[in-house]
């Protein structure tokens, strides 16, 4: 089984300047990445790949034990190039390079790092036992439900629920069908997803793997000083 690592970090970011390499309890963010990428390597005995078009991570990664040979082109650099397009690349680059083809392709996020080599493990083996499933990404439990609390602009300008069962009559959030929230933590591909140029990992062949402890996306400044607080103050009911 050939398995590629990919951790796409572009430089740039609208909402925290910097952030891949932003430090963050006494180390710089994609510093958590590479670490639990190499734990998984060496499980897997896989190869760990980078994409960025910055000199400036392509050096922290570097300090961190992560090299790489790979230049993320310009037209996948812009807040407009979606991530599968970017995998794609730097699988292709890879295949090409070490003349192979990989079966499955793991991206770690460089910032949503809340997750364990137990969660991306047991993701693995849900997609590798389901002949039928391309992906599976990590989810977790949602602060909102669109069935009972999220509504949405409707054609006649009025304001309605985003979703309704069948009869319109969710009257507690218990009783609301459940629904996940995507952590943006890890994905698993199988290398046909991407034969099928496919642009998005939701696809109607995918499975998620909900984990049981707290995960979320670093999208502005007070998720840092919330995640600082968390790593400090040894929070979390896990080890990262």
């Amino acid at each position: 089984m050939n398995t590629l690592i990919t951790i796409c970090a572009r430089r740039g970011s609208k909402g925290i300047p910097g952030k891949n390499i932003k430090n963050i309890a006494g180390r710089p963010l994609i510093a958590y990445t590479i670490d639990i990428a190499k734990d998984m390597a060496g499980d897997l005995k896989a190869i760990v790949s980078l994409s960025t078009d910055s000199s400036k991570i392509l050096k922290v990664a570097e300090q961190y034990g992560l090299n790489s040979s790979y230049n993320r082109p310009y037209y996948l650099a812009s807040d407009k190039a979606g991530k599968v397009d970017t995998i794609k690349d730097l699988l292709e680059y890879e295949e090409e390079k070490h003349g192979k083809r990989f079966d499955y392709i793991l991206d770690l996020d460089v910032t949503s790092p809340l997750r364990t080599v137990t969660d991306i493990t047991d993701a693995f083996n849900l997609l590798r036992d389901n002949e039928g499933a391309l992906t599976i990404f990590s989810v977790s439990d949602p602060d909102r439900n669109p069935y009972f609390n999220m509504v949405e602009k409707k054609e006649n300008g009025y304001y309605d629920l985003v979703k309704k069962n069948s009869d319109g009559t969710v009257l507690s959030r218990q009783t609301a069908p459940k629904v996940y929230a995507l952590n943006a933590s890890f994905y698993w591909y199988k290398r046909e997803f991407f034969d099928l140029n496919l642009k998005s990992p939701i696809t109607d062949k995918s499975l998620v793997f909900k984990m049981d402890h707290i995960c979320f996306d670093l999208d502005y400044p007070i998720d840092f000083d919330f995640l600082e607080y968390l790593l400090v103050n040894n929070k979390l009911d896990f080890e990262l």
